[in-house]
């Protein structure tokens, strides 16, 4: 008698397990399907494209080039910034560089 109710109780935890395991898988379906579906990504316009971007670096590159070379030339050099925008200037440092 004892063996047949330690099987009760085993098939009695067992089932008390089953239950909770399909309560648990109940409970994930209900709230799976009460959820809102995922709305569609919309495609976001840029405001600025991609090449108007890049135009832009390279501007800004550009300008701070022009400045960084004024301001060695201007400031660090002691001469005139505006001159660095000359081309005899470019001239006689490519001739500098150049020297045999």
């Amino acid at each position: 008698m004892e063996q047949n109710e330690a099987r009760q109780e085993s098939l009695t935890r067992e089932e008390l397990r089953k239950a909770q395991k399909h309560k648990a898988k109940q409970e994930r379906e209900e709230a799976a399907t009460s959820e809102e579906k995922p709305k569609r990504l919309k495609w976001r316009t840029r405001l600025i494209p991609i090449w108007l971007r890049l135009i832009i670096i390279l501007g800004i590159m550009l300008v701070a080039a022009v400045a960084g070379a004024m301001f060695g030339y201007g400031v660090l050099g002691g001469g005139n910034p505006i001159d660095v925008l000359d081309k005899s200037t470019w001239q006689h440092i490519i001739d500098l560089v150049n020297k045999e």
